[in-house]
């Protein structure tokens, strides 16, 4: 089955019955236009997706009478930061950043994909972390830089 464009998302199919299909995707293959994967259910898909941007998790590829099949990221390990106050949160951005560590903020926490030589420095800091496992809904974005 070829894709060129993205339906939806599972957010304009909540009153849907439909079963769900999910194709699997790890986070850095959200940026991606051209791929080859297979569904949960075994159903081969081929993204050729017409415009660029990046796909999101539940974005909806496919649609018919009784299935939709949408994208859900892979389950991987990650931290889960909790800073208590804004100076743990400024500290551990920094400490974040200044390693050209990508991470994702969402509420009040701070997403990072494991790395087991992050704990040291989370230690430092004395943040509160725990090493959890996490669907990311969005890629994590390297940003250009000079020194």
């Amino acid at each position: 089955m070829v894709i060129t464009k993205i339906v939806g998302n599972l957010d304009d199919f909540k009153s849907s019955s439909k079963n769900i299909d999910w194709l699997e995707l790890e986070w850095e293959e959200l940026n991606k236009r051209i791929l080859r994967k297979q569904t949960e259910n075994g159903t081969d898909v081929a993204l050729s997706l017409e415009s660029s941007g990046t796909l999101k998790y539940g974005d909806v590829l496919y649609e018919d009478e009784t299935t939709l099949i949408a994208i859900r990221t892979e389950l991987e390990k990650a931290y889960v930061i909790k800073p208590k106050t804004m100076r743990e949160m400024g500290k551990m951005a920094f400490e974040i950043g200044n390693r050209h560590t990508p991470c994702i903020i969402e509420d009040d926490e701070i997403l990072v994909r494991y790395d087991h030589t992050l704990e040291r420095l989370m230690d430092e800091v004395g943040v509160t972390y725990e090493q959890a496992e996490r669907r990311f809904k969005e890629p994590f974005k390297y940003k250009g830089h000079q020194h």
